[in-house]
This record gives structure tokens, sequence and C-alpha cells, in this order.
């Protein structure tokens, strides 16, 4: 038993060995810690701020995420054309002043709600740039070999640090009452806490990337910036494994993954959930999609669980919307995020395996701009059909999300690939 646990970490954690890697990924699980304890502080002052409405919670996700949908593509041909280093540095100062800026207001209780959405698209432009930037570097310290597990283990501290950030929420609310809101319970300013930990956690992956000996890149001669976003749209085009992923991923953020929206909604709006609650809500999907992607780090083969994660998000989803209160909740959204995270390390890893690197700035961006860049419609699609002031109601609404995922996947279903093809000019 204990040599089988050896093998099984050993096998599950590979990539760790690299010291470079396991120094970024060190830093990235502690500073996306704050980032989560300040997404969660933000969806609950938004719901503060505009009494319970899911449609300025659908609107304040329009205005994060509507950069990805811009600027992707560019954004893509940026990182083919500059130091990944400059980019992330870039990109974490200006989430580190975007994140002063919402910890100052809330304190002093003067945020509103076109402020909290002017500083949600300012992050939002700079996560346009640094999430594809994030997802190219891993080929920049692990062999090809390790890969799918670096994906992997990416998507396990981003959702290590979501199920502490967001069960940490509810902690650090609290505290905020006794040390910023003079023990008014009613008090924004005891939502600023979280925002204030956040900004301290980006000094940490700063002086990571400033410090981290990124390879010397060939970027070789360049046309047009226009150029070089058409080569990696016919590229995807021409090449079904990652076009027919992408169309996937694309059809899914449209309508199941927004648990952005629906897990806020339904923890206040529909459970009538108070902080703790909602935090508790939010760390149970984040501890199926850790566990997700812990059994995907611990696959040889990425595409297995491409199909059924689909499956098992669309089955949960449309459970959660049979559920009666947050107690049976719990191991429900637990298994929304397992599914979707089998799902996305899936397609993230057959992405790149596939791509040659000369092109992978751009189909990365291309693959965020599919997931998060759906992210502004998809949220519009799932808030307006969740209210409570549509005519379907939060729990046909969310039964309609689900159905509408599930004919995507059966339309694509045959379509979908079943082996890697090796990316041209690989040994």
């Amino acid at each position: 038993m204990i040599a089988r646990t050896q093998a099984w970490g050993a096998r599950t954690f590979s990539a760790l060995r690299h010291p470079h890697y396991r120094r970024y990924w060190f830093s990235q699980l502690l500073s996306l810690i704050g980032s989560w304890m300040q997404a969660t502080a933000q969806q609950y002052l938004v719901l503060e701020l505009s009494g319970g409405s899911s449609a300025a919670l659908g609107w304040v996700t329009v205005a994060q995420f509507l950069p990805s949908l811009l600027l992707s593509l560019f954004a893509g041909a940026v990182i083919d054309r500059v130091p990944r280093r400059r980019v992330l540095l870039a990109t974490q100062l200006t989430l580190l002043v975007t994140a002063t800026a919402l910890a100052v207001t809330t304190h002093l209780g003067v945020v509103t709600l076109p402020l909290v959405m002017l500083i949600a698209f300012i992050s939002g432009t700079a996560n346009a740039f640094d999430m594809p930037a994030r997802q190219s570097m891993v080929v920049d310290f692990v062999p090809r070999s390790d890969v799918p597990n670096a994906v992997a283990l990416n998507s396990l501290s981003f959702n290590v640090s979501r199920t502490l950030g967001q069960a940490l929420f509810g902690v650090v609310a609290a505290l905020g009452v006794t040390l910023l809101a003079g023990g008014n319970s009613e008090n924004i300013s005891r939502l600023a806490l979280p925002f204030y930990l956040n900004v301290a956690s980006f000094f940490v992956v700063l002086y990571v990337i400033a410090t981290l000996p990124f390879p010397a890149r060939d970027f070789g001669p360049r046309g047009s910036m226009l150029g070089d976003v058409k080569e990696g749209l016919r590229y995807v085009r021409a090449t079904p494994a990652v076009r027919n992923v992408m169309l996937l991923v694309g059809a899914l953020s449209l309508t199941i993954i927004n648990f952005n929206v629906i897990i806020p909604y339904y923890a206040r709006v529909v459970f009538g959930a108070r902080e703790a609650t909602f935090g508790a809500l939010s760390a149970a999907f984040g501890i199926g999609a850790m566990a997700g992607a812990l059994w995907q780090a611990s696959r040889p083969n990425p595409l297995r669980n491409l199909r059924l994660g689909a499956i098992i998000l669309i089955v949960s989803a449309a459970l959660l919307a049979l559920t009666p209160g947050p107690t049976l909740a719990f191991p429900v959204l637990a298994a929304c995020g397992f599914g979707m995270l089998s799902l996305l390390v899936s397609a993230n890893s057959t992405v790149q395996l596939t791509i040659p690197d000369a092109l992978r700035g751009r189909v990365m961006s291309l693959y965020s701009f599919v997931l998060v860049g759906m992210g502004p419609p998809g949220a519009l699609i799932a808030s307006t059909l969740i209210s409570r002031d549509w005519i379907l109601g939060p729990r046909a609404g969310l039964i309609t999300l689900a159905t509408l995922g599930l004919i995507a996947v059966l339309l694509l279903w045959t379509r979908l690939p079943r082996q890697l093809d090796r990316p041209a000019g690989d040994d």
C-alpha cells in the first residue's frame, strides 16, 4: 500500500521535480488564493450593492471577461512576439493596482457598482494577456512528456486556491467586521479585508517571475500583427483535433460553465444563504474541481476524460437545479467541479500537446477566447435564464442551460479526437 501510494504521488506530481516549474507553481498557488478571496468578495459585494440582482452579477461578469472576447487573438500575437516575462510582469502589476483600488474604495465605503464594473474591465484586460501567457509558459519549464501533468497541476493549483480562497472568504469577511467595520456586520467596509490580503499576495509572484530563468526564444522574422493572427486561425481551422475541442469548450462556456454567476445567485437568492454558507458552497465546487485536477494529473492519456467530464458536468448541473437547499448542494457542486475540471484539463492538454511552439501563444489565446471570452455572453444567458424575474425561474432556467450544453456535447461527440497528433517539427 505504501509503495502504491508513493508511486501514485510520484506520477501525479511528476512535473514538480523540475525546480523552475516548482518555484512558479507554488508562487501561483499563494497568489491565486488571494485572487479567489477577492473574486468571491467581489461577487458578494455586487449582490450587496445591487440588492441581490442576478443581472448586476451578470453585467459585472461581462465587464470582467469582455476584454478576453475582444483582445484574445491580438494578445496571442503579442505573446508570440514579446518575451513572456515582460508580458507577465506587466499584467501582474496591473492586477495589483486594480486590487488596491478595490480594497481602498471598499474600506472607505465609497465603492459603487459602476466603479466595480470599471475595475473588473481593467482587470479583465490584463487577464486577456496574462492567461494565454501563463498557459504558454508550461513548455518553458517542463519537457513534452510532462506537459499533461504540468497542465493538470496548474489546474490543481487554480482549484486548491479556489477552495482555500473561497472557504477563507467567510472567515476573512467575519474578521473584517471586527477590524474594518467597527463590529457592524452590515457595513460594506467588512468586505475590504479580502481585497487587502490579495494585494499582499501579488508581491511573491512578482518576485518569482522577475527571477525565473526563462529560456531564450527565437522569435524569427515577423510579418504584420494581422498576418500572425490569421496564421493562428488558419492552423486551428485546418487541425480537427484542436478545432473540435475548442468548439466544445466554447459551446459549454456559453451554456453551463458559468458557475461564477450560478453559485452566488443560488447561494444568496435561491437558498437565502449569508457569507459563510456562500463561501462553503463555493469551496465545495472547488474541492470537486481539485479532485478532478488530481485525477487528471494521475492519468497518462489526457483525452481519456474529455467526454466523461462533460457528461458529469451537465448531469450534476441539472441535479443542482433540483436540490432543495444548501446542505444537499454541497456534494452536487463538488460533482460539478469534478466534471468541469476533468473536461477542461483534458481539453487544455490536448491543445498544448498538438500545437507547434511557434504558434503556441496565438493558439492558446484562441483557447482563452473560447473559454473566457465566451464568459460575457454566457454570463448574460445564464443570469437571464436563472433569474427569479424571468419566466422560467432559477431551477427551470438551470435545467435549460444543462440541456443546451448536452445538445452541444452530442453534436460534437463523434468529432472529438481519440488520440493525439504530434506537432509538426517535434522530435
